[in-house]
């Protein structure tokens, strides 16, 4: 048989042995091929909509073109959000870029000047003034009151002439004639010596008159240079402007002599140094370190004969006994304006929240004069807390200075956060100052008044209580100032004071360092003046003197509810009323824990509306009836209907009075829950249920009883008819019960 017929054979036989082994396999990957295209058409068909009748006129439902049109409406806003965003971080990225370039440019600019100035030709040039620069230092010289002071004291006043040259003994002799004959009228005489080749100096000369200065050297015009630049204000924020404001600001210095007091630190412990000279300057002036390593600044707060007791704002390591301090001529200031809010600053306004720079270029007076009686108002506008136990019971209005006192833990910080979170909308800027509080808890009220979106109208003023006691003083008075800013602007603003207890603290641990002698409790003498000083800058002003108004809301810790203590009795005696919160009422639930008798605001009705103030009249007999009863019925008394009816009504006005955190209620809701629970609407509803009672009160008011709201929301006293609604109302609620 041939080879190629076996061939065939043997490959029909490989053919059908593949066949028969392998024919399910085949059949299962078919199968399940089949079984997936199935399911893929399946669930298309499920996904596909129903057909829709064809109409020419209307081609698709309300339905669809209300989903598309909010579809595309919360695509626009995300948009917005996403461009708004990016506008705001290009903003900043470009305002870091330029304040990068700034600084460059003042450092090239700083190095440039001091290669010129200690040029030959420059300091040739200084050289062959030498006589004209005399002549002007000569018709500046005169005594200072400390001059005076000192001569009448010792008989004798120390002259020096610094020079960075051998001067010519001409000009050497006039100096020494004038200065001579400055003291002929006065009695005494100078002590005068002469430094020849003061490096220091590089180029010119000065002379020095007891603590005054006349200077016309190299080393005060780059100091002169260089204060120029770092203080150069930038509203625009452009290359060219910044350039422009560079020239300018280089344009203005004055290449006159300059005149200045010096003086000297003698000591420094714990945040205070003690200084030598300066015999004219003032309590609450600016000093500046100029020998330190670094940029510092200290402000006085003593005055003594023969010394000043300074206070350094920031860490003192870098200060050394026997360095040189300057007299700048101005008081202590914060950086002021609307650039401040939404950021957490410390007291001398530096950012300590990460978001870079301030870029503020106004500065207030931490310390200023309170508005004098003729520049204030009556206190008659509500500010609206959105807690029912105190719009109800003790109002506070626009100007007032309410105090908050209780012992730790009582929800004192709860309430003025509520009440910032309350002030959205309202037109109303508000300033928190943390005195002394740790810094996580500053952390957490940040982050709640951020996610209740209250930021963008807030400014966090931090000193915690790692902070020194200098910049604890500072911090209410810090505070104070950047809200007189909006205040002289027509504004309105609440400034809360958490707390005066650790600021009055900060203040004695000051006094002690200056060796003040200490009072009550080891309170300095001027506690109580220090306190009204600042509290007396809130106000509510004229048209004439600004029109806005500062609401203060200092808080006061106590020590087991002794409100009688030194410096709660000070700050109660200046303020304008008080909220007393109680720990017992606090442990037992009731929370904001607020006594209604030892609270009390002596502004009252006048800051309420005229709704609040109608539904709220009886509210404090009531409440002080229901204490009476129910502290005589503990010992199991009995007791007829009325007091009964009474006890009930009670225990369910102090429930309707609790409250939760970040939960504010506008002013007219409060009115309504009060009216319904004083009115009965509530006596079938157990005490412990009222929160669910509010919610199905006000939601059912809100849905079906649209006109009447409104009614309500303008605040006015309810006439006969509005009452007479309002009662037919909450019987129909009552049905729903």
């Amino acid at each position: 048989m041939p080879l190629f017929f076996y061939q065939i054979i043997n490959f029909l036989l490989l053919i059908l042995i593949v066949y028969l082994i392998g024919r399910k396999m085949i059949l299962n990957i078919f199968r399940g091929r089949r079984e997936k295209i199935n399911k893929a058409l399946d669930a298309a068909e499920e996904v596909l909509p129903e057909p829709v009748a064809f109409d020419p006129v209307k081609p698709v439902t309300d339905r669809h073109e209300a989903a598309v049109e909010a579809e595309t409406a919360a695509r626009e806003a995300k948009l917005a959000e996403l461009k708004e965003k990016f506008e705001h971080e290009s903003e900043i990225i470009r305002r870091e870029s330029l304040m990068k370039s700034r600084s460059n440019l003042i450092q090239l600019t700083m190095d440039k000047a001091r290669e010129y100035m200690k040029s030959e030709e420059f300091l040739q040039a200084m050289k062959d003034q030498e006589d004209k620069v005399a002549d002007r230092i000569l018709s500046l010289i005169k005594l200072t009151p400390g001059d005076m002071m000192y001569l009448e004291k010792k008989g004798r006043l120390y002259v020096s002439l610094f020079s960075s040259y051998p001067l010519k003994l001409s000009t050497v002799g006039r100096i020494h004639q004038a200065t001579d004959k400055l003291l002929e009228d006065v009695g005494g005489y100078t002590s005068f010596r002469v430094v020849d080749n003061e490096e220091g100096l590089i180029g010119g000369f000065r002379l020095r008159i007891g603590d005054t200065v006349y200077d016309f050297t190299v080393k005060d015009r780059l100091y002169m240079l260089q204060e120029a630049l770092n203080n150069m204000p930038l509203k625009e924020m452009s290359f060219e402007s910044m350039l422009n404001k560079m020239r300018k600001a280089v344009d203005k210095i004055d290449i006159d002599v300059d005149v200045f007091q010096l003086g000297r630190v003698l000591s420094v412990s714990d945040g205070i140094c003690w200084l030598d000279g300066l015999a004219d300057i003032m309590y609450g002036e600016l000093v500046e370190f100029v020998d330190a390593k670094k940029k510092m600044y200290g402000m006085v707060m003593d005055v003594q004969p023969d010394k000043i007791g300074c206070m350094i704002f920031g860490k003192y390591e870098h200060i050394e006994s026997y360095s040189r301090v300057r007299r700048l001529g101005r008081m202590a200031e914060t950086p002021v304006g609307e650039e401040l809010l939404g950021r957490v600053v410390s007291p001398t306004g530096e950012p300590i929240d990460g978001k870079g720079r301030l870029w503020s270029h106004e500065t207030r007076p931490i310390e200023c004069a309170a508005p004098a009686i003729p520049d204030r108002q009556p206190v008659k506008v509500p500010l609206e807390t959105g807690i029912k136990a105190i719009d109800a019971l003790v109002p506070i209005g626009r100007g007032q200075r309410e105090l908050i006192i209780g012992d730790r833990q009582t929800g004192k910080t709860a309430i003025v956060v509520d009440t910032i979170i309350n002030q959205k909308g309202k037109g109303v800027y508000c300033i928190y100052v943390a005195i002394g509080q740790k810094e996580t808890t500053v952390a957490t009220i940040v982050d709640q008044l951020e996610k209740h979106d209250a930021m963008s109208y807030t400014t966090i003023v931090c000193s915690s209580a790692s902070d020194s006691a200098s910049v604890q003083y500072i911090a209410p008075f810090a505070g104070t100032a950047m809200g007189e800013y909006f205040m002289y602007n027509g504004k309105d603003v609440l400034v809360i004071y958490d707390d005066l207890s650790k600021h009055a603290i900060a203040y004695r641990e000051l006094s002690l360092l200056l060796h003040r002698p200490s009072g009550r409790e080891a309170y300095p003498g001027d506690i109580f003046y220090l306190h009204s000083r600042l509290l007396e800058r809130s106000a509510n002003l004229i048209e004439e003197a600004g029109g806005g108004s500062i609401t203060a809301l200092p808080i006061i810790e106590t020590l087991a509810g002794d409100i009688s203590a030194y410096i709660p009795t000070n700050v109660i005696s200046i303020t304008d009323g008080q909220i007393f919160l109680e720990s017992d009422l606090f442990n037992s639930g009731q929370r904001p824990a607020v006594n209604v008798g030892l609270s009390v605001s002596r502004v009252g009705g006048s800051a309420q509306t005229g709704l609040m103030k109608q539904v709220s009249s009886n509210l404090r007999t009531g409440l002080a009836q229901y204490r009476e009863y129910a502290s005589f019925t503990q010992f199991g008394a009995e007791i007829d209907e009325a007091t009964r009816k009474t006890l009930a009504t009670g225990e369910r006005m102090m429930a309707v009075l609790k409250q939760d955190r970040f939960s504010p209620l506008p002013t007219w809701q409060q009115a309504l829950l009060i009216y319904a629970v004083s009115n009965g609407t509530a006596d079938s509803c157990d005490p412990s249920k009222i929160a669910e009672f509010e919610k199905k009160l006000l939601s059912w008011f809100t849905s079906t009883q649209g006109p009447l709201c409104d009614e309500l929301m303008t605040g006015k006293k309810m006439s006969k008819e509005v009452k007479t609604l309002l009662d037919a109302a909450l019987a129909d609620f009552r049905k729903t019960l």
